[in-house]
């Protein structure tokens, strides 16, 4: 029913996240890292651990032995801009430790950013011990866009296959499209014709849908044994609130601006003074949008790795259990707030695209 205009919205949203993850992790991911020293202290080990988990990576490590040196790592490819096209595997700077040389440009891996180097690997510090060596633009594929890839073709898979049952069964839906299409039905009754109008809300429905699958499919992903913390990156979900801020500024009607920039039945002087403050608000509410779906997600999966470390911490038979216990139930929990924060973001977009579309009248 929506099959074509969901495609289209996910492309969309696919190129708009992309490009965020790399550009945020370019200029603000940092991960520390530990040395493998023996002394170092489990807790800080552990801390270390779960920072590395809630960010972005050029790589999937399921296991790693810091004293062997032995795991299983997935790497991902790297692409750079740098005086043309460079793409070689992260596996050259082999967990950070190598210099990659790449037709004859040398490059390392510091707290996950590319740093252009010599051949021995030198960088140049500044007095805040940051490097001032040459980055180059960075396009690479990193977990969270491996995330976004896999939920992506998930998503033109399953709508694509709930289109074609419509069509073969004459309107009914066979298999999984069962199951998806009471969603489907309650994003249009519940969610979109309450807040949006049943005039309008059809503009809106594939933007709705798309956001409401994705964000939910993409909260289940985090919670694999992949670690992919996809909308525990603030760049997705700053994405994703500045797509509803641009759908939402772009289809609102005049009425909406005259509410905001000189609001009828109200006295001139204080229409002066409400006018900043509603055209500030505009910018707030795909702020707050993304602060709540990044704190949300980030916290669940802080939480629920530090309830998992504490088996390694107690190692006894009643804290190791207990622990096990508490952080099964939080999955459990995890797996309802991924499916409620998908819909706080739909319903709250829905309501800013009603109010945008809504036509007001003067009294």
């Amino acid at each position: 029913m929506y099959r074509i205009n969901i495609i289209k919205t996910l492309s969309l949203l696919f190129l708009v996240m992309t490009i965020s993850v790399n550009a945020q992790h370019e200029t603000t991911q940092k991960v520390h890292e530990e040395n493998s020293d023996s002394t170092v202290d489990l807790r800080a080990e552990i801390k270390a651990d779960i920072k590395h988990h809630l960010l972005d990576s050029h790589e999937f490590t399921l296991f790693h032995s810091k004293e062997t040196g032995a795991g299983f790592t997935i790497p991902l490819p790297i692409i750079l801009w740098d005086g043309g096209l460079q793409v070689f595997s992260s596996s050259k700077f082999h967990h950070g430790e190598e210099i990659a040389e790449n037709n004859g440009n040398y490059y390392k891996l510091h707290h996950s950013k590319i740093y252009k180097t010599n051949a021995d690997g030198a960088l140049n510090l500044d007095e805040h011990h940051h490097p001032t060596n040459a980055k180059p633009f960075d396009l690479s594929i990193t977990k969270s866009v491996v995330g976004i890839l896999i939920i992506a073709i998930f998503m033109l898979w399953l709508f694509s296959s709930l289109a074609k049952s419509y069509a073969k069964n004459n309107g009914i839906a066979t298999g999984m499209g069962r199951f998806f299409e009471p969603l489907v039905l309650f994003i249009r009754d519940e969610i979109a014709i309450p807040n949006i109008g049943e005039k309008h809300y059809k503009r809106y429905m594939n933007y709705l849908l798309t956001i409401f699958f994705f964000i939910w499919f993409i909260n289940l992903l985090g919670l694999t044994p992949l670690g992919v913390n996809v909308t525990g990156n603030i760049a997705v979900t700053f994405a994703l609130a500045i797509l509803t801020y641009l759908i939402t500024t772009f289809t609102a009607k005049k009425t909406y601006w005259k509410h905001i920039f000189w609001m009828p039945g109200i006295p001139w002087p204080m229409k002066i003074i409400l006018a900043p403050i509603e055209l500030f608000g505009t910018f707030i509410k795909p702020f707050s949008l993304m602060i709540r779906l990044y704190a949300n997600m980030l916290a669940g999966h802080t939480v629920l790795m530090s309830i998992l470390a504490l088996i390694f911490i107690f190692k006894s038979w009643i804290g190791g259990p207990l622990s096990f216990g508490l952080a099964f139930v939080l999955s459990i929990l995890e797996l309802l707030v991924a499916v409620l924060q998908a819909y706080i973001f739909t319903m709250l977009s829905a309501l800013y695209f009603g109010s945008a579309a809504e036509e007001h009248e003067d009294h």
